[in-house]
């Protein structure tokens, strides 16, 4: 594997010292390839990249490339209800059978809202709905992701909740069904509407869905109980990723300077692109606990560092890990991806905590 590095060109002292830092987690672990960026109120400070695209190949990653966002799609989807909210196209107490009035909703659903969804708090599982014998049939199906969707809404809501008590569970099912409400909402598929409210407005030029295509990293599974990397998965195969269906729940890939341009949002009060009351209503758990869940995003009590509550959220389609952590009102972030799980999930989540104390300026994130 290459050691050569790939860093931006700005070599102030902390730069300098970031730069090892990714080198020494790539080397220690069995992934192909690392790659990180901090982020500021203004934008991407330090970005790096490490590694080669695929294992059987000597071509290094570049700042250009492409890395899958997993479940770190949730807070995209989210915010991009946020944007037709703001459009007074939505309303994030809307009743989940007012968004789809073409179906035969339980009376049940009648008491949960998109918010419920959003926040993984509508007793949904995924067991049953989103399982392995789900997205082997959708593979296999001529039908396309929207109508998919649809067709999940439907079974879920025409069935009681699994639970009514309303407490977290975590499940790609809700954001599967957001999605296929935000379709109902724009007359668009929701990577259409992605493209539109979320997308093209922020200049993210490389997010596309699926796995990276054309000249971009592969993705690698983990084998030997998680400590070893497989061969890569060419992107041309349905293996390479998720289902389209699951889109909404984690199908995104883009540049980490793209995603970057996401991310600084949470740091500069929305950027005149989410209002206010749209940050504040993506980042604030339902219980007002410290430590929950918001609309895509994990939070955490309040760290020294962060001066005020941390958002963080991990995500792996089993061949790609991709970590954010975000401080509001510190105003800084640091993303890490590898084109690998088991050994490539560890060396970003080593790699995220490494530049946040180096960043930040602390012993314990």
């Amino acid at each position: 594997m290459p050691a050569a590095i790939a860093i931006e060109p700005r070599l102030t002292d902390l730069a300098i010292k970031a730069a090892p830092l990714l080198e020494v987690r790539l080397a220690k672990s069995r992934a192909p390839a690392l790659a990180a960026a901090v982020v500021n109120r203004n934008g991407v400070v330090w970005s790096g990249a490490a590694g080669v695209r695929r294992r059987s190949q000597e071509t290094p990653v570049s700042h250009s490339d492409r890395w899958h966002l997993g479940s770190n799609t949730k807070a995209m989807t989210a915010a991009l209800f946020a944007r037709l909210v703001q459009a007074e196209l939505a309303r994030w107490d809307a009743p989940l059978p007012s968004l789809f009035p073409g179906l035969r909703a339980h009376p049940a659903w009648e008491a949960l809202t998109i918010a419920d969804l959003l926040r993984h708090r509508s007793g949904l599982r995924d067991r049953g709905l989103v399982d392995a014998e789900w997205i082997v049939a959708a593979r296999s199906s001529p039908a396309r992701a929207s109508e998919q969707r649809s067709e999940l809404a439907a079974r879920a809501l025409e069935a009681p909740p699994r639970r009514r008590d309303r407490r977290f569970a975590y499940a790609n099912a809700n954001y599967v069904i957001a999605g296929a409400a935000i379709e109902r909402i724009t007359g668009q598929t929701w990577e259409d509407a992605m493209r539109t409210w979320l997308i093209e407005p922020l200049g993210m030029s490389s997010a596309g869905f699926g796995a990276p295509r054309g000249d971009q990293p592969w993705g690698h599974p983990s084998r030997m109980a998680g400590f070893g990397v497989g061969p890569a998965i060419d992107p041309q195969q349905p293996e390479a990723d998720n289902p389209a269906f699951l889109g909404p729940a984690g199908t995104a890939h883009m540049s980490l300077n793209d995603h970057a341009r996401f991310v600084r949002l949470f740091l500069a009060d929305g950027a005149g692109f989410l209002t206010r009351a749209s940050i504040g209503a993506l980042t604030t758990p339902p219980t007002g606990e410290p430590n929950d869940y918001a609309f895509g995003w994990g939070v955490i009590a309040d760290r020294p560092w962060a001066q005020g509550p941390v958002l963080l959220h991990e995500g792996s389609n089993t061949l790609w890990h991709s970590v954010v952590i975000v401080g509001p009102q510190r105003g800084l972030a640091v993303l890490t991806a590898a084109n690998a799980a088991g050994p490539g999930g560890r060396a970003a989540q080593g790699l995220a905590l490494d530049l946040l104390k180096l960043y930040a300026g602390v012993d314990r994130p």
